[in-house]
């Protein structure tokens, strides 16, 4: 009987490092897939997500004071008439 509790004990610590070892492995393979998405994203010059925000926050001031010059050259129009 003692020799099959050890070797259901052995199974078992193989089971468990075989788990440790495929988590590792995940860990990796996620790591690496995301520095080749990013390489890839950079080498086709997409815009990281703060740029983007800056960029739409810019154009969205710039349509604001577009919208107030109008208003503005729209009521100096009206008192020349």
């Amino acid at each position: 009987m003692q020799t099959k509790g050890k070797f259901f004990d052995d199974i078992s610590q193989l089971m468990t490092n075989a788990m440790g070892v495929a988590q590792g492995a995940k860990t990796e393979a996620e790591t690496a897939m995301k520095s080749l998405m990013d390489r890839w994203m950079a080498d086709r010059d997409f815009v990281t997500r703060e740029e983007f925000d800056a960029v739409r926050a810019m154009a969205q001031k710039a349509r604001e004071e577009n919208d107030a010059l109008s208003a503005r050259i729209a009521a100096l129009e009206a008192k020349l008439k």
